[in-house]
């Protein structure tokens, strides 16, 4: 499965799955699809997601799948959606996903 964040502030963010829904649930969401965050609730969100990954820093990677595909911190694969929120708070714009 893939999850595709939306908002009219950034362009389309599209993820993994269990990647999406384990952010969701870092922002406070439940991990419902489609979903979506008034623009009033983004600020919120864009924090929870941030202290998680913060907090997320503090612990060791997990363990490389394999040489070919090395890990990858949640706070790399977040990313592209940190600066969504972002737009989307300076633009006071809804975000959605499906």
């Amino acid at each position: 499965m893939l999850v595709t964040f939306t908002t009219d502030a950034y362009a389309d963010i599209t993820m993994f799955g269990d990647v999406a829904l384990s952010m969701l649930r870092m922002m406070g969401h439940s991990a419902t699809v489609p979903g979506a965050i008034r623009a009033e609730d983004v600020p919120e969100a864009l924090n929870r997601l941030t202290a998680a990954i913060n907090a997320e820093r503090s612990s060791p990677l997990p363990a490389a799948r394999s040489e070919d595909e090395p890990a990858v911190s949640i706070a790399h694969r977040a990313m592209p959606l940190l600066n969504l929120l972002a737009a989307a708070v300076k633009e006071k714009s809804y975000v959605t996903w499906k």
